[in-house]
């Protein structure tokens, strides 16, 4: 082989170690690039999946919540009507007690007016 040929094949060589060279980072980009996607997909379905967890979690604690608030708001109801009741009963406002009462001194207020007339027919004498 002569120098000419030797150079020529040197150069073929260093062109083709540039060319490898430049391949092999092309190659380093396209793998990091495959591998960032690829996480970034795997990211994204995990934070989805968390995402939806997070969401089930909130109904079911919201529906707990929305439970114990309809169960004291009725045990409360509850207690507030009892109370209001012994009070009521305690002023005479029970409408049977009432009626009674409204009897009872019908009676009395009858004893009286005839006790009155009688009073005054003794005095008219």
């Amino acid at each position: 082989m002569s120098k000419i040929d030797n150079i020529k094949a040197k150069v073929n060589e260093a062109e083709e170690l540039a060319r490898k060279i430049w391949l092999a980072g092309l190659g380093a980009y396209g793998k990091g690039f495959d591998e960032a996607k690829d996480q970034y997909k795997k990211l994204n379905e995990e934070s989805s999946k968390v995402f939806n967890e997070l969401v089930e979690k909130g109904e079911k604690l919201e529906n707990d919540a929305k439970e114990k608030y309809a169960s004291e708001k009725a045990n409360i109801t509850s207690k507030v009507d009892e109370r209001v009741a012994e009070v009521r009963a305690k002023l005479g406002l029970d409408k049977s007690e009432a009626d009674e009462k409204i009897e009872e001194l019908s009676a009395k207020i009858e004893a009286l007016t005839e006790a009155v007339s009688k009073l005054a027919e003794e005095k008219a004498k």
